[in-house]
């Protein structure tokens, strides 16, 4: 992909909408939706999902809307905010016979002043949930979870950020996963602002090395908790 052009006809295109956030503007700008989100995000899905795919054949990567291809329609109903349009490209690609956003997978994001690759679990379902803390139980500091964990901090990657405040029935506080057991998913995130470095890195080639570094934390989760 030409990296004069993308990212950033598609971060340009998402700054117009975040100024002109209505059904109207959208309707009368549909050639350059298509242009400039559409088009490469169906050319990420094909490229990179094509990389995952040999080392995890299984994985699933559909270059449409709904599908790898999160649409940009936000649900208002439930919503203070009646933006009808996200303002971000999001891209996931997902190993398991679940729903998409119950299984782990590797996700690919743009917005105008973000970009980031994530790689696992966001939330676990309450079975997997289940299954992730009683697999951590039975695991030490010389463990595999433990050792990927350890490279991808020391490579700069950040892990999901634990959520609930009360150790679970099992867990001491002296535990080598303690802290991880109260997360609510597990993932790897490589997160960064400065877009320019795109001007003169391809993105795509970019991502499929950060998402190599986290293929052994997506290939833990599917071996131990699927």
């Amino acid at each position: 992909m030409n990296p004069d052009k993308f990212p950033f006809n598609t971060i340009n295109f998402l700054k117009k909408l975040s100024k002109n956030n209505n059904k109207e503007w959208f309707k009368n700008h549909k050639i350059e939706y298509e242009r400039d989100f559409l088009l490469p995000a169906k050319i990420v899905v094909i490229e990179i999902g094509s990389f995952l795919k040999k080392s995890f054949p299984n994985i699933i990567a559909e270059p449409q809307i709904n599908k790898s291809i999160f649409r940009l329609n936000r649900d208002v109903r439930f919503s203070k905010n009646k933006k009808p349009y996200k303002t971000n490209l999001g891209i996931y690609f997902w190993q398991g016979k679940r729903k998409k956003l119950e299984c782990s997978g590797f996700y690919f994001h743009i917005e105008p002043d973000t970009f980031l690759i994530a790689a696992g679990f966001y939330i676990f379902p309450n079975d997997v949930l289940k299954k992730y803390r009683n697999t951590l139980l039975q695991l030490d500091r010389n463990s595999e979870l433990y050792k990927i964990i350890n490279r991808l901090q020391k490579k700069g990657f950040s892990i999901e950020e634990k959520k609930y405040k009360r150790l679970p029935k099992d867990f001491s506080p002296d535990h080598p996963f303690a802290d991880l057991s109260l997360h609510s998913g597990l993932y790897a995130m490589y997160e960064t602002n400065n877009l320019d470095q795109f001007r003169k890195v391809d993105i795509i080639e970019f991502s499929k090395s950060i998402m190599k570094e986290m293929m052994p934390l997506h290939k833990w989760i599917v071996d131990n908790l699927y």
